[in-house]
């Protein structure tokens, strides 16, 4: 699997990671072996959240973990927080360091290789993030940090007080909800891509060497679907079937590649539980589109060249 580093830091990672927020949907027996042929195909970066599953995500996980011959080491281990479902969002320093106690029992570790910020919070002060931030990479609590959906003047804010590098922003990014890259497309114009609604993240991130990890990545956006093999995209999934067919993959791993191909070094999250799909994202890893074909599929999307 090939690897990048994470934001501007030594640590490595897969280009693809696991995200867990569905691994409830496994059994009890079927976790272990999952989580065993993500590490065969060498996806060892795994992305939890306090809120999936209220909290039951990671103690699957960690149950599942526990009785496979890997050690700790050999996995990468982040988890968000920040989101009260249905209360608030909170980024005072005594949510963000119960929080991270909490993840770590759940998960039964002594550390996460990263701690995520996970929605914007309002009322975030600037100087509390900072706190909490020491505190848990003094403890050796949390080696590495970074944001989720935040925009670039958020992460500034952030990096008033915080002196630990924001590594990784997370954001919704797929063929179909690209507005990142068509906003930077559909520069001055009276167009729909053109309007900017994350202020330019994209370019920030490659910037400041922020890695950019994509969740849904096969989702429409909105929470629609997936596009793949929607009617809705007739001419987009008769691209992806002929990419796939020349590349020796599927159309979910053209989609994948098409996400790697861009020069911003993503990572992408995979949320898939099927060991069948799982694979055909991994693949992924060894396909480089050609330049036409990255920009085919961006039009076959439904998005404009000016």
């Amino acid at each position: 699997m090939k690897k990048i580093n994470l934001g501007t830091s030594a640590l490595q990672v897969p280009v693809i990671g696991l995200g867990c927020m569905r691994i409830t949907e496994l059994s009890e027996k079927e976790i272990p072996a999952y989580l065993d042929k993500c590490l065969e195909l060498g996806i060892s970066f795994f992305d939890h959240a306090d809120i999936y599953g209220n909290g039951e995500c990671e103690k699957q996980f960690a149950k599942g973990f526990a009785q496979l011959d890997a050690g700790r080491e050999q996995v990468i281990l982040q988890s968000k927080c920040g989101i009260r479902p249905g209360v608030m969002y909170d980024f005072s320093k005594e949510h963000i360091l119960r929080s991270v106690d909490e993840i770590l029992t759940r998960l039964d570790t002594e550390y996460l290789d990263v701690l995520v910020l996970h929605r914007p919070d309002a009322l975030m002060e600037p100087e509390e993030v900072a706190a909490a931030f020491d505190e848990l990479e003094q403890s050796g609590k949390v080696r590495y940090f970074g944001v989720s959906n935040h925009r670039p003047s958020q992460i500034e804010l952030l990096k008033k007080c915080v002196k630990q590098e924001i590594l990784t922003d997370q954001l919704q990014m797929s063929l179909a909800f690209s507005g990142m890259i068509a906003s930077g497309m559909e520069v001055n114009m009276a167009t729909e891509g053109g309007i900017d609604r994350d202020g330019s993240v994209l370019d920030y991130c490659r910037l400041h060497d922020i890695t950019v990890q994509t969740w849904s990545p096969f989702q429409k956006g909105g929470w629609r679907g997936t596009f793949i093999g929607s009617e809705e995209y007739p001419q987009l999934n008769k691209l992806l079937n002929e990419f796939a067919e020349k590349y020796g993959a599927t159309p979910t791993g053209i989609a994948s590649a098409w996400i790697l191909r861009h020069p911003a070094k993503m990572q992408l999250i995979a949320g898939t539980m099927n060991p069948t799909r799982i694979e055909e994202i991994a693949k992924a890893a060894d396909i480089t589109l050609e330049r036409e074909e990255w920009y085919r599929l961006y039009l076959a999307a439904g998005h404009i060249l000016p």
